[in-house]
């Protein structure tokens, strides 16, 4: 199955620079997935949507301020850092600015308080570093690390938080998981209020959030593995749902993704607390397991991502849809408008 099957021209003043004030402000496009029908509404609108009786799956990963800004030290060129993975308490998978430059053995200082060594590289700017500090790393970062924005982003990020969504707790993503940055208190608690179950999840986003496809077939593609975690009491509540047969609502494609790993590791069996590492790709053919429904962001063309809605709703529909939020000017990717896959 060829690539450019999800290829689409997206108008570039499409691309959300930045996220609107209010959160929840934003569009909703809803596709029925067996019709194709659509419909244009707000976001707030996914509380009718939604039933008493669902399970909505949120990804509870706080984002890192992963990228550093530093620079060479035997010559005092500039470096850039972005960390993907804790490998270890002071080593990381990161990808760095110029590969060229920096290569095995390098040293790059931060500032007086941080300072790395390359020990390993890896292919199209991928490193393993080692850092040596003073003090808490954590806390380290939280000072010289910036909001790792995806590169379509051009503008600043005024506040942080705005990258976070407002229940994330469990710090370690590379980006993060947008489709739940539409989400209030205030919407969640209606919703709670109307008989949805609230179910959390972990995935750390990585790698394969930065980059692109660079294979012809979808076959071809390898993804990078992330680290998820699943607690006994979401299994808890995802078991109560399935024996009900009620909806289990997936938050971006990140839950998803983490859902179906879990699905396909138990194998119909009731689920139990897991955690480990994911690099499962779902394209079309794939076959769901736990996810009834979807809510997402628009996604670059020819991504990983946009094969995954097409696996769920199939290709023609969604390539339809896009097209239709389009000429409706929708706001795309990471602080764009939303879609609900039903």
């Amino acid at each position: 199955m060829h690539v450019d099957l999800y290829d689409f021209h997206l108008p570039e003043e499409l691309i959300a620079q930045t996220p609107l004030s209010d959160r929840s402000a934003s569009r909703l496009l809803t596709l029925d997935m067996r019709s194709g029908k659509t419909e244009h509404r707000h976001f707030t609108d996914i509380l009718e949507e939604l039933r008493p009786g669902d399970t909505l799956v949120l990804n509870d990963t706080r984002v890192i301020p992963a990228r550093l800004f530093g620079i060479k030290e035997d010559t005092g060129a500039k470096a850039e850092v972005l960390l993907l993975k804790s490998l270890d308490e002071d080593r990381w998978e990161a990808l760095v600015k110029p590969g060229k430059k920096l290569k095995t053995g390098a040293v790059i200082s931060f500032g007086e308080e941080l300072r790395a060594v390359i020990e390993e590289e890896s292919d199209m700017g991928g490193r393993t570093l080692r850092f040596m500090y003073n003090g808490i790393f954590q806390e380290i970062l939280d000072r010289l690390g910036t909001m790792p924005l995806p590169p379509y982003i051009k503008e600043k990020l005024d506040d942080r938080e705005r990258y976070q969504t407002v229940y994330a707790r469990n710090e370690g993503s590379a980006a993060a998981p947008t489709a739940g940055l539409h989400f209030t208190e205030e919407l969640l608690d209606k919703i709670k209020a109307k008989g949805v179950n609230l179910a959390y999840i972990t995935l750390h986003v990585g790698l394969g959030t930065f980059r692109p496809m660079s294979v012809e077939t979808v076959e071809e593609h390898v993804m990078h593995a992330e680290f998820f975690m699943l607690s006994q009491e979401t299994a808890d509540i995802l078991n109560e749902a399935r024996e009900k047969g009620s909806r289990i609502v997936a938050v971006g494609t990140t839950s998803c993704r983490t859902l179906e790993t879990v699905g396909g590791m138990f194998k119909g069996e009731p689920l139990e607390a897991c955690s480990g590492w994911t690099d499962i790709f779902i394209y079309p053919g794939y076959e769901f397991k736990l996810v009834d429904a979807l809510i997402t962001n628009f996604h670059l063309p020819k991504s990983t991502l946009v094969m995954l809605v097409s696996a769920l709703a199939g290709r023609e529909n969604i390539l339809a849809a896009y097209q239709e939020a389009i000429e409706q000017k929708y706001r795309f990717f990471s602080f764009g408008d939303a879609m609900f896959i039903y």
